[in-house]
């Protein structure tokens, strides 16, 4: 069997983008057992929940949910366990150093195959107000008529 090659998302987290201000992200990989590879190969997770906790210098994946894999025995896993990211140290500790500073969170925005191993792209970020989301779908809203007359126009309909 030829071994996979390139970038395949499972699953992503739109929601996050709305809900938080992004301030920087990480790439991490993710400890799984056989039946958590085979059902994410399946395409089935959800990452609605989820979300990271530093414990004890070690970065814990919490709240992703991967469901049973159907064909699976009793060496099936639980849908919801915590799952351990591998990170360098450096990041890690900056990581540390960056969520204690106050008001910042981890947050997965999208899980996904990198030539057979699954990675999770993980977001350092601040919550957002129910104002600060306001205001970005104003200017989503003003940026795409500015788009629409400007498209007007260079057809001669404006």
């Amino acid at each position: 069997m030829p071994r996979e090659t390139g970038r395949k998302v499972i699953a992503s987290n739109r929601k996050a983008r709305h809900d938080y201000a992004i301030i920087d992200t990480y790439e991490a990989g993710v400890m799984l057992t056989g039946t958590e590879v085979k059902s994410l190969r399946l395409g089935r997770a959800s990452l609605v929940d989820g979300f990271a906790l530093i414990e004890d210098g070690e970065v814990w994946l919490h709240g992703v949910h991967i469901p049973e894999y159907l064909q699976g025995t009793w060496t099936n896993h639980a849908p919801r366990r915590k799952r351990k990211l591998l990170l360098h140290r450096g990041e890690i500790e900056k990581l540390i150093g960056k969520t204690r500073e106050g008001g910042l969170t981890l947050v997965p925005l999208s899980l996904y195959f990198v030539d057979g191993k699954v990675k999770v792209e993980l977001a350092l970020a601040r919550g957002k107000r129910a104002y600060d989301k306001r205001q970005d779908l104003a200017r989503r809203d003003a940026d795409r008529e500015v788009l629409r007359a400007l498209g007007r126009r260079t057809k001669g309909m404006g």
